[in-house]
């Protein structure tokens, strides 16, 4: 991290103590960026400290994105990175957006004369041996103070040294006597050059760095991927990489993309073993995909992006949605197999199984309201989990108690026509 970057840690008082208790932390975080932008010659990034430490730690970037410009001339990586901010900033969602800082450094560069060196018997080393120990310093020896030592060091007083004019006037000893001024046989140059060179397998790269606000992740990146794609020409040799929280995404969907299909395929098959019939586990299976789109509606009207916490919120969803469909066609199969009448049970056990389907929907949707409400610490996790999960038991619900019915009568109703059901389930209708 070069030393025109620093961290500021704002600690925020309770919620309580605001002036606006019922102000989000977005408008917090909105409003103090409007303040601070305000400062010329800053770049602010707004994050969190375990967050900035694991972008740090897995990509090197501390924004929620960063895309990284490899190539070798600083110039055109500085150029390139720049085609790719102007992309990046013109997108829906982005904020805090900003190329690293790798030019802009002041450096005074003094430029010999050779030939007027050599008319007055000087050499380059000569030159360079006076500059660097009247800018620099050198080491003239040591000075002992008990078990300590210190390093005794000849330098020209920080008046001069910080003085372009005064340096020019700095005497070179002639060989034979005499002295010249610095300025008479070097050129004192002050210019700009690079402040940092960052390298990343040997390779140099300039970061474009931004945050992601109000959108996901995944589309946001995609967006910005196909954009610069279409938009940004990059010469030959150079070429891009996406890091930042986008790897954490990357790496946590891989794993959901495995661990959901193999619960929901356990599930599948704990259902075919509880009912001997793959028929019936399959209108009780039913109950996922409309408790899904309940939870990704409720995303959609609370103005959420899908995230992570949000895919675990689906699968615990899924787990109540088969819950609750066990309930019910357990029942109408037990009522089936005790009377011999399919639409006699079916009516009767969706009436007498009612309560416990609420039951079961209003203890699981009703503790996740707080979750759902919370603004506080955690809340970025915990709102988009539990949106999920109240969401799509409502659906969920209507499905046990209308639809599942419905369609046990259809598909048994076609094959047999009040006749014993196929396979046997023990089930208490006390319980």
């Amino acid at each position: 991290m070069p030393p025109s970057v620093a961290d500021n840690f704002v600690i925020l008082k309770p919620r309580s103590q605001w002036p606006d208790p019922d102000k989000t932390k977005d408008e917090l975080v909105a409003e103090m960026e409007d303040a601070v932008t305000q400062l010329p010659g800053n770049n602010y990034e707004f994050t969190q400290p375990i967050e900035m430490r694991f972008n740090e730690l897995i990509s090197g970037v501390r924004a929620d994105l960063g895309i990284k410009v490899f190539g070798d001339n600083l110039d055109q990586l500085l150029a390139s990175a720049n085609d790719v901010l102007e992309v990046v900033e013109s997108m829906e969602g982005a904020a805090d957006t900003r190329v690293e800082q790798v030019t802009g450094l002041p450096m005074l560069s003094i430029h010999p004369r050779r030939m007027v060196l050599s008319r007055y018997g000087l050499t380059v080393d000569n030159l360079q041996d006076l500059v660097a120990a009247g800018v620099g310093g050198e080491n003239a020896g040591l000075i002992y103070e008990g078990d300590r030592r210190f390093q005794l060091m000849v330098r020209l007083p920080e008046d001069i040294r910080r003085d372009v004019d005064s340096l020019a006037d700095l005497p070179v000893p002639l060989p034979d006597g005499g002295y010249v001024p610095l300025s008479e046989v070097a050129d004192l140059e002050l210019a700009p050059a690079p402040n940092q060179i960052s390298r990343e397998n040997g390779k140099r790269r300039v970061v474009v760095t931004a945050n992601v606000r109000d959108r996901d992740l995944g589309g946001f990146v995609e967006e910005a991927q196909a954009r610069i794609a279409d938009e940004v020409d990059l010469p030959p040799g150079y070429w891009l990489d996406y890091g930042g929280t986008f790897e954490q995404l990357q790496s946590a969907s891989q794993r959901l993309a495995i661990v959901v299909p193999v619960t929901l395929a356990i599930i599948l098959a704990l259902l075919v073993m509880a009912f001997g019939s793959l028929r019936d586990a399959l209108i009780i299976f039913t109950g996922v995909p409309l408790a899904l789109t309940g939870g990704v509606l409720s995303l959609w009207l609370r103005d959420m992006p899908l995230s992570i916490s949000a895919g675990v919120g689906f699968i615990a969803l899924s787990g109540v949605a088969v819950l609750n469909g066990l309930v019910m066609i357990a029942f109408i199969r037990d009522l089936w197999h005790e009377q011999g009448n399919l639409m006699k049970a079916i009516v009767e056990g969706a009436l007498i199984r009612l309560r416990p389907v609420l039951m079961t929907a209003l203890v699981a949707s009703l503790g996740f309201v707080p979750m759902a409400l919370n603004t506080g610490t955690g809340a970025e996790v915990q709102r988009p989990l539990a949106t999920v999960v109240i969401g799509g038991i409502i659906s969920s619900t209507l499905l046990t108690l209308f639809v599942l019915p419905v369609l046990y009568a259809l598909l048994h109703g076609r094959s047999t026509s009040d006749s014993e059901p196929t396979g046997d389930i023990k089930h208490d209708s006390d319980s």
